[in-house]
């Protein structure tokens, strides 16, 4: 892989639970709830590799565990795609990617995602999510510098986190 293995949720549509893919390691939660609490009693993930989707929701509500996890808003084309189709493209686009989404000035971030989500549409209800589902409510990395520095203080821990993130794409050598 171009960089480090990222962090990104996954779901089982059959078995109805939420895997993590967590610096290249699998982990099930034990509840349909993504916070410390689930994380703190997670278990590796033994099941189908080919039964997990990417969720359409990467950003994590629980300011605890989304300290921990440094999930992506990732391209909407990926949401709902497979693990593996998702290993294989972040080994291909992952670094360009990331590259690309600092050079704009954009943050890779689903933290910083879900912030601008909720400034621009705090009324939007989500539905659970769906393998290739066609209706995502992140359309995220539209936010003004305003936006940005109205944000909550505790966003400084995920300025902090796309500080170290800009560091390691810009001086990741190919």
């Amino acid at each position: 892989m171009p960089l480090r293995p990222i962090d990104a949720i996954f779901f089982h549509p059959e078995r109805r639970l939420y895997v993590v893919y967590y610096r290249g390691e699998l982990w099930q939660l034990p509840r349909m709830k993504i916070d410390d609490t689930s994380w703190q009693r997670r278990r590796p993930y033994n099941g189908a590799m080919n039964a997990l989707y990417l969720s359409s929701h990467q950003a994590i509500n629980d300011p605890v565990l989304a300290q921990k996890l440094r999930t992506l808003n990732l391209p909407h084309a990926l949401r709902g795609c497979t693990l593996l189709r998702f290993e294989a493209w972040w080994e291909t686009h992952g670094f360009e990617w990331l590259k690309d989404q600092l050079t704009t000035g954009q943050s890779p971030l689903a933290a910083h995602a879900k912030t601008a989500d909720n400034q621009s549409t705090s009324s939007l209800s989500h539905k659970p999510d769906q393998p290739n589902s066609a209706t995502d409510t992140n359309t995220a990395n539209h936010t003004s510098n305003d936006q940005k520095t109205a944000q909550a203080p505790s966003t400084d821990i995920f300025a902090d986190m796309l500080a170290d993130l800009a560091d390691e794409v810009m001086h990741q050598h190919l």
